[in-house]
């Protein structure tokens, strides 16, 4: 059926939607590479008897962190060594990080980038003498013991405008199209009605109908990503909306997660990353791939002078490192605003040069090497129009010709993700395995319970940014933890084969709590003549406005050059309570509306979470991704430790506290 030329506009929201009940086994949530990866993978394993359904917010072909491409496969094991990759981690994330995790992930990582270019992703190649070979010419795959383009040691280059569609692929082929529900957003777990800390369910919306969507399940993996749009961005009124990671990530695995019971850890690493100016281009490829270095505004290369060098030895061993800690880059970076040295250029332009003189050293010819800055050229744009077209916008906009002069970067407003040079997330199980440690006391402190990649909740498993304590998998390593988690889900369903999930609500009543936010602008739309003014209702716009100012100036945002403090912190937390308490009485007219009206919901839960572990862990852990004023130092001998913290559904009470952190790769050398 062919699409109207004009937007129908939003959808009207009704007091009393169709109420749509589902029973299955397994129940994915989320449409990103983890899920895609569970789906294609549950079904090598599962009984032809077993019924799994995929929901997902979005259409699976463009959802997730690479909806809109990528230009690199950031995990990618290949010839090196497991144990350097935990290593790497670990250095990255300062100390603190589930290896076990990490390990497990690194042994099966690289099956499935295989499976991606079987699947048809076209992977970069090196030729024998070293160089990059021409799209089109022939060339063994991965699999076949073909060299990958490598842009640094553990990233592989590739053409990914179509990444995302090519992994959903298969993926919705699996489990039968008819299993994967689009459009509709789940926004509630829900426990069993009879066993105690046993997952059952989960309750949601459609976005385009108005549609209540109740499921019961044994088992449950939530993979929605991490939270964008939890701090003030940077871009603002015509920028609107520019944000380094997904805008429609709202923290949802986290707070879903928690409300359930599931035990959160390092929820306060947040990452900060740092990009393009006003574009929020990445800067990865231009980094390693082309070798590009950080000037500042006095034309110095900083991060190699004595000033870098005594402020990396501040921070031992992680500063040591050949490749600084990413919170520390943008350390140093901060440092030299703060001193009035901005702005912070990456100097494109001298690295596309250096690569011209090499040609000319080698004694190439003004023919061979105009052909070579040809494919430079194009290698550079490929970067941005297969992952960031906004940025190569940005660029043509402003007159910016990054091969003739620098481009501005800068640290953006932080986001809160587990599978980037982040590690936040929920705590799970590792594998049943020997060299995985074995604790004494609840699953909040053990580092095994039974089945791989499931959280302190029976039956509720996540993957990608939902693990925490094990960033660096990016999309590869999202889709690898997503297909670990599908054989444990299976192994679960079979184990309690004889479970007979019960709910506590009613279906109506959970369509009741999902549609209040609508029956409550049906009550007061008449009391005001404008619609997003009322004395009985706020709306979703308004109020999300409200979260990112009290984050961004109490919680360490670019307001404050990410410092921040007890006392700072425990006015955000204030300032959280108020706001649920507003959030009470948000008030949709549209299913567009009641969609931002639950992505506040989780927003603000999420925010919480971050804010309760910043303030707990009296030191500052990740200098350049936050500051704390009255602990600023990284304070190894008393917080080498995991922060974990877990709410109680019953009492409505949060729990914080330590956990120990145990290094399972040899310590020395450190990397």
């Amino acid at each position: 059926m062919a699409l109207p030329n004009k937007p129908k506009g939003e959808i009207e929201a009704v007091d009393n939607p169709e109420i749509v009940e589902h029973k299955c086994d397994v129940l994915i949530v989320g449409g990103g590479m983890a899920a895609c990866g569970a789906a294609f993978e549950i079904k090598k394993w599962a009984p032809d008897d077993m019924k799994i359904i995929l929901v997902d917010k979005s259409s699976l072909e463009r959802s997730g962190a690479v909806a809109q491409g990528l230009s690199a496969i950031n995990t990618y094991i290949g010839e090196n060594a497991i144990e350097d990759y935990v290593k790497m981690v670990r250095n990255d994330l300062m100390g603190v990080v589930r290896e076990d995790l990490i390990y497990d992930l690194g042994r099966h990582v690289d099956e499935s980038v295989m499976l991606f270019e079987e699947w048809g992703l076209p992977v970069w190649k090196r030729a024998e003498d070293g160089s990059n070979l021409n799209g089109a010419a022939p060339a063994k795959t991965l699999r076949e013991g073909g060299q990958p383009v490598r842009t640094g040691k553990w990233q592989i280059m590739i053409n990914g405008e179509s990444y995302k569609p090519i992994v959903a692929e298969p993926a919705k082929k699996a489990l039968g199209e008819e299993n994967v529900l689009e459009r509709i957003f789940i926004v509630k777990l829900l426990l069993d009605k009879n066993r105690d800390n046993t997952i059952a369910g989960a309750v949601g919306f459609s976005t385009r109908e108005n549609k209540v969507h109740v499921f019961t399940a044994t088992a449950i993996l939530v993979a929605c990503g991490g939270a964008v749009n939890i701090f003030r961005p940077r871009s603002t009124g015509e920028g609107k909306g520019r944000a380094w990671y997904p805008v429609w990530n709202a923290g949802s695995t986290y707070t879903m997660c928690a409300q359930v019971g599931a035990t959160l850890t390092m929820m306060e690493n947040r990452f900060t990353p740092s990009r393009f100016k006003d574009g929020y281009g990445p800067v990865g490829a231009w980094f390693l791939l082309f070798k590009a270095k950080v000037q500042n505004g006095l034309g110095e290369f900083y991060a190699s002078g004595d000033f870098a060098k005594a402020e990396l030895a501040k921070y031992m061993p992680y500063g040591q490192s050949p490749v600084t800690p990413t919170c520390l880059r943008n350390h140093l970076m901060l440092e030299e605003l703060k001193a009035g040295r901005g702005p912070i250029y990456m100097a494109t332009d001298v690295a596309l040069k250096a690569f011209l003189d090499a040609q000319k050293e080698a004694g190439k010819d003004d023919k061979e090497i105009k052909k070579f800055w040809k494919h430079l050229e194009s290698e550079a744009w490929e970067d941005f129009l297969d992952m960031s077209v906004g940025q190569a916008g940005l660029w043509a906009g402003m007159n910016i010709e990054p091969e003739k002069i620098g481009s501005e970067i800068m640290p953006t407003e932080p986001y809160m993700l587990g599978s980037h040079s982040g590690c936040c997330g929920i705590w799970t199980s590792g594998p049943e395995e020997d060299w995985v440690p074995k604790v004494d006391g609840p699953r909040s402190h053990q580092y095994k319970w039974g089945y791989n990649r499931m959280t302190t909740v029976d039956g509720l498993f996540t993957a990608g940014d939902g693990v925490g304590a094990s960033g660096h998998k990016f999309s590869s390593g999202s889709h690898a933890e997503g297909r670990l988690a599908a054989k444990q889900m299976v192994r679960y369903c079979r184990d309690h084969k004889d479970f007979k999930p019960e709910l506590a609500q009613t279906p109506q009543e959970l369509a009741d709590m999902i549609y209040a936010p609508v029956k409550r602008y049906h009550q007061f739309e008449g009391a005001s003549t404008a619609a997003d003014v009322n004395p009985n209702y706020c709306k979703p716009a308004g109020l999300m406005m409200r979260l990112m100012k009290a984050t961004d100036e109490y919680g360490g945002g670019v307001a404050t050059y990410y410092m921040t403090s007890g006392k700072l912190l425990n006015i955000c937390l204030d300032l959280l309570r108020l706001l649920r308490e507003d959030a009470d009485k948000m008030a949709a007219g549209d299913l567009h509306e009641l969609l931002r009206a639950w992505e506040n919901y989780h927003r603000i839960w999420c925010v919480e979470t971050h804010i309760r572990h910043i303030e707990f862990r009296k030191e500052s852990r990740y200098p350049g991704f936050y500051y704390r004023s009255d602990y600023p130092t990284c304070d190894d001998e008393n917080w080498k430790c995991f922060v974990n913290s877990t709410f109680d559904p019953k009492t409505q009470e949060w729990k914080c506290e330590k956990v120990k952190c145990i290094n399972i790769i040899e310590t020395e050398p450190w990397i």
